[in-house]
């Protein structure tokens, strides 16, 4: 009698009671933990009136979750279930089958549990993916014309943009189905003996070949819909020259060879069903037929394209591709916003300082000289009072019209900075219901210092008894009716419990936060209780015990603070309210505070994004972005990849209540109108009622701007030849003080007026250089005019060789001896300079240059005072002066300008920066003489580097200029000691002193 495997031993109720148990317990968890994260972002979004997002969004995961994964599961189930259908009832004895007997008495019995269980596995990861996909679903059924039509089919780009991802996701969905299907149902047909390795006869069974090659015929099926559809992706691939969307092998090549591919692929899937099943009942013609189509595959779709590209393309790449390039070129300029962008061209051949300077009433008064960087720890150390007040590591630049002036300003808001309570006063108590906001908006001119170098506050002021007599405002000149910050960058943070405040009293005298301190000598302290409409209502039990399971805190439920009346103040970050309100934008990294209307709000740039623009250049954000105050005051960008954009949104928020509001600002983007149509029609407020007060701090976005500068160091060429060489490319400076770091020269803010601008603007700057090298080839701007953004370039000419940032720098620095001596005594062992922006301004036909000098003391606490101010005139050594206060500064550049400059130009070549002092005619003592020939060969060493351009060298040769200038001076000195006659030769020129390190700036 033959022995048969028996099944796996079953479990014993108690062992299947203990699993029941530990599964039940997991999903308790799991689900209670979802339900609690589902509930309180509903009551999250219902405070701030925005649950139209968040049941869009949600609902439309969950429909895509079930839709996706059920699709998934019927599929692969389906065949499955199939593939045992149509086992065979009679097998051949074999050893294999022998073999496989034991797993078909395990899986025979409940065949339906066993592929009911797996399916939903399969469904439930294909779910998860699909519900990720939220975003392209609700673009495809939302979207709208772009008005743009591709240049190869003509095709709208809102297919590309709103359609294709979602098509190109649905065609991996059905690969996978596919590939799933054929590998599942070839496991079930070999266990139950459909397929067979051994045995006599054939090795598949009828049914089982005709599922099995059904299945490879749907694959093949669904490649010849790849293969269509990637016809339309090489719009959107790399191209040779760097750049993106279809070349000319492409177009002439890969394009027909991909039709051709699925025609064959229509013809393959046809041959395998009818040779393998009605004609020749065997696998070797569809074999035949699927190495044919692999064999095209290689030879169409790869060696033709190759063979094109290299023996027709490469020879004469620039003709054949200038078509192509011109595309690739006119749809970035599109895509990025730089269509429009106005050109000018600068000559910058003046090089003499004009006397309008000392009288120009539109450049000169509004050129900043606080640094938002450097200054924040003025006033952090300056406004701070208490040890847990912070301003951040960078302030803003805003502008306000005070007195009927308008002149840009520093400003920063005093916020509480949980990390810097002391142990006392970081209990749970004092933290989350005692120090729930800060106090201000403090804001200083950005063109004027006093007191020593310090920032002249105008704002913020913690009461009358925190105004001093002569560094301050008499009064508040930026009048906000509601100081407190209860929503800001430094409340926020992420961390667990680290982010919310508990406010709300039962008793209307009790008032438990911490306001502001007053008093002479501000020990005393002002409490406050919170009236605003912002948070979540948390008086009743199941409230607080909802919030205590969410924040793993028990006193929510025991504290004697949380009471009837009390509200939860959480995701305080206005960047995290943002992008949790609006999940379809990118934001920007610098958001910034402004009053408006006697309030606090704070401003945040909101971008719309795709990267399916056909022939744009795709970038990535992060790396575009990234400078010297990444991350330093700012937001690091997500690294995405992107190749169109547009600053559609601006975002606000209520620094007290929290209120956020989306404003329109690009009226004609269609992404915007889509995902507006997603939520409703009404999420997003129309432009035209965006309050007029409001609209007068909007501000040129940096980093919108700073991707838009990078795309125009190489698109502001539109000649298709002259891009394809790539000698006229630019690229942005690194920072002028330190150009060895790599780190790029940030964009600054500047109130003023460019040459063919009517008035003075608000506007973004940078100066970019030519690639690989380091003279200025252009300033280009990012400002509003009337309402609507303005890029403009100011182009220098190729052959005036005007230095860059890095050059001024270190010729304002290095080449003037007394103002090297100068810039030595500011610095010591007690203290060191720090570099302010350096400001290239266009002005009267040349370039000015200002940089801020700050003096920080090595002591405790010590922050940067403004103590000097660098400027130049002309190529950034020509005219250079080290002046107390800008007016000075200017003023001395005129007289030098009047006296044909002091010291001459260094490129003529004729006369060093210092002339050594005059012997009166006397015979030259051998000393004397050498010294002398040595200063002569100094010099001219410094004249061959600086035409060759090399800075080191440059430096090492002033360094032995300094030398020479030394010797020759003691040898001076020897030769005019008195011997036989007491009197001294005179010398011709006189040594000035140099400024004392402590002397005072004037106003900016």
């Amino acid at each position: 009698m033959v022995m048969r495997s028996s099944p796996l031993p079953r479990m014993s109720r108690r062992g299947r009671v203990t699993v029941g148990v530990l599964i039940g317990v997991f999903l308790l968890f799991t689900l209670m933990g979802w339900a609690v994260e589902v509930w309180t972002d509903w009551l999250w979004f219902d405070e701030v009136d925005y649950t139209q997002v968040y049941t869009g969004v949600l609902t439309t995961r969950i429909l895509l979750f079930f839709a996706i994964g059920l699709a998934m599961a019927v599929v692969v189930g389906g065949n499955l279930y199939l593939a045992y259908r149509l086992r065979p009832l009679l097998r051949p004895h074999s050893p294999e089958q022998a073999t496989l007997e034991r797993y078909r008495m395990v899986l025979s019995p409940r065949i339906g549990t066993w592929i009911a269980v797996l399916s939903v596995i399969i469904g439930l990861f294909a779910g998860l993916s699909g519900q990720s996909r939220w975003r392209d679903w609700l673009l495809f059924r939302n979207s709208t014309p772009f008005g743009i039509k591709d240049p190869e089919f003509g095709i709208d780009v809102g297919f590309y943009v709103f359609e294709y991802p979602f098509w190109r996701y649905l065609l991996g969905v059905g690969f996978t189905a596919v590939v799933l299907s054929v590998l599942g149902a070839l496991a079930v047909h070999y266990v139950f003996g459909g397929v067979r390795l051994q045995g006599i006869g054939d090795r598949m069974t009828t049914a089982a070949r005709a599922h099995l090659t059904s299945l490879v015929a749907a694959f093949v099926l669904l490649k010849a819909i790849a293969y269509v559809l990637d016809r339309r992706a090489l719009l959107l691939e790399q191209d040779p020259p760097n750049l993106y969307g279809a070349g000319y092998a492409d177009i002439n090549a890969l394009l027909p060879a991909k039709e051709i591919l699925a025609y064959i692929s229509v013809v393959v899937a046809i041959a395998i069903i009818v040779f393998s099943n009605a004609v020749m009942r065997n696998l070797v013609w569809p074999g035949v037929s699927l190495a044919l189509l692999a064999i095209s595959a290689v030879a169409i779709g790869g060696i033709y394209p190759w063979a094109v590209q290299t023996f027709e393309v490469n020879p004469s790449v620039r003709d054949k591709e200038r078509d192509y390039i011109e595309r690739s070129i006119i749809a970035t300029r599109e895509a990025f916003g730089l269509k429009d962008t106005d050109t000018n061209a600068y000559t910058a051949t003046n090089l003499t300082p004009p006397a309008s300077l000392a009288t120009d009433t539109a450049v000169v008064p509004n050129i900043r000289v606080l640094d938002p960087e450097l200054v924040s720890q003025s006033y952090t150390q300056l406004q701070q009072v208490r040890g847990f007040y912070d301003f951040g590591q960078k302030l803003d630049i805003d502008r306000y019209t005070i007195n009927g002036k308008t002149q840009d300003y520093v400003v920063g808001v005093r916020e509480i900075n949980y990390s810097r309570l002391t142990a006392q006063q970081g209990n749970w108590l004092n933290r989350h219901t005692v120090y729930t906001h800060g106090f201000g908006l403090v804001g200083a001119p950005a063109n004027q210092v006093v007191c020593g170098g310090q920032p002249y506050f105008v704002s913020g002021f913690l009461g009358e008894d925190d105004i001093p007599d002569q560094c301050a405002s008499p009064t508040e000149q930026i009048g906000v009716e509601q100081p407190r910050i209860y929503y800001g960058e430094r409340v926020g943070g992420g961390q667990q419990g680290a982010d919310y405040a508990i406010v709300g009293q039962t008793d209307p005298e009790r008032n438990v936060e911490y306001d502001r301190p007053t008093g002479a000598s501000g020990d005393q302290g002002i409490n406050y209780t919170y009236t605003g409409e912002g948070g979540v209502e948390i008086g009743s039990f199941m409230r607080r015990l909802l919030y205590g399971i969410k924040e793993r805190e028990s006193n929510f439920l025991l504290s004697d603070a949380v009471n009837n009346n009390s509200k939860l103040l959480y995701v305080r970050n206005p960047r995290d309210r943002v992008e949790k309100v609006a999940p379809f934008l990118t934001m920007d990294g610098d958001p910034y505070p402004a009053m408006v209307d006697g309030r606090i709000v704070w401003i945040l740039d909101g971008y719309t994004t795709a990267g399916t623009f056909p022939y744009s250049q795709r970038v990535n954000l992060q790396s575009e972005t990234t400078d010297e105050l990444t991350n330093v005051g700012t937001f690091q960008l997500a690294r995405e990849n992107v190749n169109y954009i547009r600053n559609s949104v601006k975002a606000t928020v209520d620094a007290y209540d929290g209120t956020v509001k989306l404003y329109e600002f690009d009226e004609a983007d269609p992404v915007l109108k889509a995902w507006n149509k997603a939520f409703g029609g009404d999420l997003v407020t129309p432009k035209s009622q965006t309050p007029a007060e409001l609209a007068a701090h909007f501000r040129y976005p940096a980093d919108l701007f700073k991707v838009q500068r990078n795309l125009l160091a190489r698109f502001h060429v539109t000649d298709p030849g002259e891009f394809f060489n790539g000698s006229d490319f630019w690229e942005v400076p690194n920072t002028p003080d330190a150009p060895d770091t790599g780190v790029k020269q940030p964009p600054y803010y500047l109130l003023t007026q460019f040459p063919e601008q009517n008035e003075p603007r608000f506007q973004i700057t940078s100066a970019v250089t030519p690639l690989g090298r380091q003279n200025l080839a252009a300033l280009i701007s990012g400002s509003y005019v009337d309402g609507k953004p303005q890029l403009q370039v100011w182009e220098l000419p190729d052959q005036t060789a005007v230095q860059g940032p890095v050059q001024v720098h270190q010729r304002m620095t290095n080449t003037n001896a007394q103002i090297r001596q100068d810039l030595n005594l500011l610095s010591s062992n007690q203290a060191q300079v720090l570099y302010g922006n350096l400001l290239s301004l266009p002005f009267g036909g040349g370039m000015l240059y200002v940089e801020p000098v700050y003096v920080k003391s090595n002591q405790e606490n010590a922050y940067p005072v403004l103590q000097k101010v660098l400027m130049s005139y002309g190529d950034g050594g020509s005219y250079v002066v080290l002046a107390n206060s800008l007016q000075e500064g200017i003023q001395e550049l005129v007289d030098q300008g009047k006296q044909g400059g002091a010291p001459p130009p260094p490129q003529t070549g004729e006369q060093p920066p210092q002339q050594p002092p005059s012997v009166g005619g006397q015979q030259l003592t051998p000393e004397l003489a050498a010294a002398a020939d040595k200063v002569e060969a100094a010099w001219a060493e410094v004249k061959a580097a600086r035409t060759a351009g090399d800075f080191e060298r440059e430096g090492k040769a002033l360094k032995a200029f300094d030398d020479a200038m030394a010797e020759f001076q003691a040898a001076l000195d020897a030769a005019n000691r008195p011997a036989t006659n007491p009197t001294p030769a005179p010398s011709a020129t006189a040594t000035p002193q140099p400024a004392s390190p402590s002397a005072t700036p004037g106003g900016g």
